[in-house]
């Protein structure tokens, strides 16, 4: 048997100059280097990030948790799937998913809810630990944002395997001024949880992407509760007059009551620390 190779204590691994640049970020810099190939530690990273992604994409969303949830926060919801009929077929057929199943739009036209100014959908998406960590606390956010607005808040709808557009067709048999979809993102390397959000106005089947307005990156490591519901209050306020899409530019950074609420927040975080 060979007798282990002394330990010099002199690292193998030659750091990047600018190493302390990636106490900034999650993103993968600064990963240093052993001869040519990428040290261990930062492979082995990665392939837990891998897994991580994966893993956010194939389970699947527990929407009994999340209505018994929204019970406790007094807010009705109303369960719907779209014309996917399983995972696989939502990862390969995103048409299906931004489409009604039929007993799910008949039950939603037969549901005989009020027509509303603003409609949430949440959706799994491509994440459904974003939905099951971030949806519940954004809305619990924004709505005394928007009862501020003196605006009529619908029934939160939950949606399996769902796409963006399925909201569309939502709102359209929901009667709803506006929709606003919370549906977990395409999970990147360095963010498994990351929650979309999406408004739409006039919302029916048909709509184009260019009549959106999108807030990404909702969690606490990127744009934090408070500061995306400000910026959703403020698009639906705007959006209201002007509709939403590429017209509508975002403003709400520009104000002095973000400028405070981005204030306290930082100021919250350097006592925490």
């Amino acid at each position: 048997m060979n007798a282990p190779l002394p330990h010099s204590g002199i690292s193998p691994i030659t750091e990047d100059s600018w190493q302390e640049l990636a106490s900034h970020t999650v993103a993968r810099i600064a990963l240093g280097r052993v001869g040519s190939s990428l040290p261990t530690r930062e492979t082995l990273r990665f392939a837990l990030a891998h897994a991580q992604a994966r893993d956010a994409v194939h389970t699947p969303l527990d929407l009994s948790a999340l209505s018994a949830a929204l019970q406790d926060l007094q807010l009705p919801s109303l369960q719907v799937r779209s014309a996917a009929a399983s995972r696989a077929a939502y990862l390969q057929r995103p048409d299906q998913g931004r489409r009604l199943h039929p007993d799910s739009r008949a039950n939603l036209l037969a549901a005989g809810v009020e027509p509303c100014d603003v409609l949430f959908v949440i959706g799994d998406g491509l994440s459904a630990r974003a939905v099951a960590s971030h949806a519940l606390p954004l809305l619990a956010a924004t709505l005394p944002l928007l009862q501020q607005q003196g605006l009529r808040v619908g029934p939160v709808v939950l949606a399996a395997e769902a796409r963006v557009a399925l909201a569309d067709e939502v709102g359209e048999c929901l009667q709803a001024a506006m929709v606003v979809m919370l549906i977990g993102e395409r999970p990147g390397l360095s963010s498994p949880d990351s929650l979309g959000v999406y408004l739409t106005s006039a919302p029916r089947v048909g709509c184009m992407d260019s009549q959106r307005n999108c807030i990404s990156n909702v969690r606490p490591q990127g744009l934090p509760y408070p500061l995306a519901a400000y910026k959703l209050a403020w698009l639906i306020r705007a959006g209201r007059g002007s509709g939403t899409g590429v017209a509508l530019k975002d403003g709400s950074a520009a104000e002095q009551g973000w400028l405070d609420l981005q204030n306290r927040l930082v100021a919250a975080t350097a006592q925490a620390g």
